[in-house]
């Protein structure tokens, strides 16, 4: 249990701590601080990991701490590209939102795939109407509609890759291989903050954008791969050994 559960810290508190810090992060940027607000993101990704346990671990999860944590985390990487960028901070934040939402995505098919559940219900209710009903709000205007336009582009090139309308749970197998979501989770809010900071510390904080470029082409190219493993296990999927199948 994290040492905060016996100390009976609400998690939204831990929320409004790490995103009060990357915001402050994003200042001393601004200011063109290098130490400071390196050392402060990675701050923020301890606590934007423990905020998640402690409510598992207390049964403190709730809707709106789940919304707030995740716009919590947009705020700050807007403020923190334009820190960096200015104008064009906000472009190449939606660019990075595209690639967070891409290992939302792809863990949520790995895990319908093999009949595993991905997000279990907040253990609590009671959430305060008008404050859920703002963060939901905002998740509907800039999340789901990311979400949506990627999921039908992935589903649309499995259906093309299989001539199936309906692809089978042995072909939606073969698409969601461990390996791609070990890259698309490597490329997480963490490792973002862990780039840019190492960015900000060397004095060149705009190599942060162009390494977003090579994060996106890197994806590309697993979905290719995602295709092609779809191909060589046929249309029976991979066998129970996880080989491919001797009918592909």
């Amino acid at each position: 249990m994290p040492p905060l559960a016996r100390l009976n810290v609400n998690p939204q508190h831990v929320v409004l701590l790490h995103t009060a810090l990357g915001l402050y992060a994003a200042l001393l940027i601004r200011r063109g601080e290098r130490l400071r607000p390196a050392l402060l993101l990675q701050v923020k990704t301890l606590l934007d990991g423990l905020d998640g346990q402690l409510a598992r671990a207390t049964g403190q999860t709730t809707e709106t701490g789940r919304y707030l944590d995740t716009e919590g985390d947009l705020l700050v990487n807007l403020a923190l590209n334009v820190a960096v960028l200015g104008r064009p901070g906000v472009p190449v934040t939606l660019l990075q939102s595209l690639i967070l939402t891409v290992d939302f995505l792809w863990e949520r098919e790995y895990r319908a795939a093999r009949g595993e559940v991905f997000r279990v219900p907040a253990a609590q209710a009671g959430d305060h109407p008008v404050v859920l009903g703002a963060l939901q709000a905002v998740y509907s205007a800039y999340f789901v509609p990311q979400e949506r336009a990627l999921d039908h582009v992935f589903q649309s090139r499995l259906r093309r890759v299989t001539g199936a309308a309906t692809p089978g749970a042995a072909q939606r197998q073969a698409y969601t291989p461990l390996a791609v979501n070990t890259l698309s989770a490597n490329l997480g809010l963490a490792t973002q903050f862990l780039l840019l900071g190492a960015c900000v510390l060397s004095g060149r904080p705009h190599w942060y954008a162009r390494s977003l470029g090579v994060q996106a082409l890197a994806l590309a190219g697993a979905q290719l791969w995602r295709e092609a493993q779809v191909r060589a296990a046929g249309p029976d999927g991979p066998d129970p050994a996880g080989q491919p199948s001797s009918s592909g």
